[in-house]
């Protein structure tokens, strides 16, 4: 991972997933992560899983759900969630680092996961394949990798262009968009009485998007299912969740 210097413009997920986050969402939904694994875990049901990669763990909720199961290590660039992560499992393997340069040995994992939409964060999608790439290699001949991503059919179908909320005492003004070009959804998050503001934006990536790069990458998809009980994928599916075997 290269350190920007004082003249480079921060990536927004550089700035976003930091303090404000986790005041603002402390209490994500453990059952939620619960679920995924559960999932993830009846699908491979019968295959060798001795490591596993949770990709952008954040504060590390599915890899608490995935240690249960698996030796897991949890991936992160953000110092203030992985902070979060290690306080709840002092003994977990937690590492700091781009997603786009992994820090492994070549074919260190039977699984990697990406879960509750930690891909397609990059501008320029010869990045967002190029952390697919990454994985690829990371991955044992025949591993898997599963992408839990958000439905862009049902992302576009049913945006809220505006909500407010008071979480710990601060209002937060939050206001959706898809890009001009059609390639992103954009919130912006404002926390009125803090006086911030902040940009999520992510690719609005179709299975197919996902399927030509996964492919690109050397991966076979195996599955593509569209919520956490394992339910086909259709347009109106909350999620979209593929499983990919290394080529």
């Amino acid at each position: 991972m290269s350190e920007r210097s004082g003249s480079e413009e921060a990536d927004w997920f550089e700035a976003w997933f930091g303090e404000d986050y986790l005041r603002i969402y402390q209490h994500r939904d453990e059952t939620e992560a619960e679920h995924v694994i559960e999932l993830i875990a009846r699908f491979l049901e019968g295959q060798d899983i001795h490591s596993v990669l949770d990709l952008g763990c954040g504060a590390g909720r599915h890899s608490k759900a995935l240690c249960e199961r698996w030796w897991t290590v949890g991936l992160d660039l953000s110092a203030a969630l992985l902070r979060i992560a290690r306080r709840e499992i002092s003994d977990a393997p937690y590492v700091r680092a781009d997603m786009r340069e992994l820090p492994f040995a070549e074919e260190s994992f039977d699984l990697v996961v990406s879960l509750f939409t930690s891909f397609g964060y990059f501008e320029d999608d010869r990045e967002n394949e190029r952390v697919l790439v990454c994985v690829c290699d990371a991955l044992k001949p025949g591993g898997t990798l599963v992408i839990d991503f958000l439905n862009a059919s049902q992302v576009r179908n049913g945006l809220v262009p505006y909500d407010e909320r008071v979480e710990n005492g601060i209002t937060i003004e939050q206001t959706r968009a898809i890009s001009p070009d059609d390639r992103f959804v954009e919130k912006t998050i404002r926390l009125r009485e803090r006086g911030k503001e902040y940009i999520e934006r992510v690719r609005l990536l179709t299975p197919r998007d996902l399927e030509r790069m996964l492919d690109v990458a050397g991966f076979s998809v195996v599955a593509r299912l569209g919520d956490y009980a394992g339910a086909a994928w259709s347009s109106a599916s909350p999620r979209t969740i593929l499983f990919a075997s290394r080529k």
